[in-house]
């Protein structure tokens, strides 16, 4: 059996930072997740994608900040139990926590941090004729490798941020990339959404709006996708790769069977720590819900930190907490 102080469901940037800021306070921690590497989302869907709103990087790689984060929790040494999912939490008669696995591991833990992300997430397929005959062959759902599209025709479909930033990005990658948009107006950033149409007026992407993907067409690989627009007639474009993003369905899963106020797929939470309706169990990162509420990984970063210092009290019921400025005393210090 592994034992902790506080065990982190969910390895994503939210889990990862909360290793920093309760290592700060000598509270040991283990990340557990589903997916076989650190980083959640940004690892698994858009490791190339890059972030804009990391506070001192004008711009970093979704990857890039995973490894960055990874170097800077490495001093407070954290236990790993990846690719596995959390099956079971119960309380024991001594006031900790036994978490259990699908593969049959056990932590121990003191306090709890819910950082899943969505939860375990799924992308949200559009009714599009062929679609999933396709998937593997021509359509998917995110980028992970940005040099597979080089050369080629995208035909990108959705109107917030993440169809934004790909479109803009593999612009300057793919041979020709088509950002198809049912409204006229984008749930995206503003500036991602001047980027883009700067970008149509000078040519170098198609923006086709008031319109819909309906159908997929190829020989054994797509070639060809079909749109229908406000004219409701139907044209068809060259296609290599189709590429629909219209967010990701949460799925909680197991959570939703631990006690926790639960509101449309997310964790109610108090905003003075980031405490659940049960003592010892914590929710941060978008899994979250309170008046307010961001999903940004900065308001992540924000969260964790409250967060630590509420779980110190908790897992230490009798300790002084004394809070320490790394600029003053540095990391080494503080390990």
């Amino acid at each position: 059996m592994i034992t902790t102080d506080i065990a982190i469901i969910g390895a994503g940037p939210t889990g990862m930072f909360a290793v920093f800021e309760a290592g700060l306070l000598k509270m040991h921690c283990h990340l557990i997740d589903s997916l076989p590497q650190t980083g959640g989302q940004l690892s698994e869907i858009y490791p190339q994608k890059p972030i804009y709103d990391i506070p001192g990087y004008p711009a970093i790689n979704a990857q890039e900040l995973v490894d960055k984060l990874e170097e800077q929790i490495a001093p407070f040494h954290p236990g790993y139990t990846l690719g596995e999912r959390v099956e079971t939490l119960q309380k024991q008669d001594d006031g900790t926590w036994l978490i259990g696995t699908n593969e049959g591991t056990e932590i121990s833990c003191k306090a709890v941090v819910i950082s899943g992300g969505l939860g375990c997430f799924e992308p949200r397929k559009p009714e599009v004729d062929r679609l999933a005959e396709f998937e593997g062959k021509g359509v998917m759902y995110a980028v992970r490798n940005p040099e597979a599209f080089r050369d080629r025709n995208i035909v990108i479909a959705g109107g917030g941020d993440s169809a934004l930033d790909w479109t803009i990005f593999l612009a300057n990658v793919a041979k020709k990339v088509t950002l198809v948009h049912r409204g006229d107006t984008f749930r995206g950033a503003p500036d991602a959404a001047e980027k883009v149409a700067e970008l149509a007026k000078i040519g170098a992407i198609d923006l086709v709006l008031k319109s819909r993907v309906v159908a997929l067409d190829g020989t054994g690989h797509l070639e060809q996708v079909s749109i229908i627009g406000p004219d409701n007639q139907t044209r068809h474009l060259p296609a290599d790769n189709f590429i629909p993003l219209f967010g990701l369905s949460p799925k909680l899963g197991p959570i939703e069977n631990w006690g926790l106020n639960i509101d449309k797929s997310a964790i109610e939470v108090n905003t003075m720590d980031y405490s659940t309706n049960v003592d010892g169990i914590y929710a941060i990162g978008d899994i979250n819900t309170y008046p307010g509420k961001l999903k940004l990984i900065l308001c992540g970063f924000h969260e964790a930190a409250l967060m630590a210092q509420s779980a110190f009290k908790y897992v230490y019921p009798n300790q002084r907490l004394t809070f320490k400025y790394t600029t003053v005393y540095g990391i080494t210090e503080l390990v």
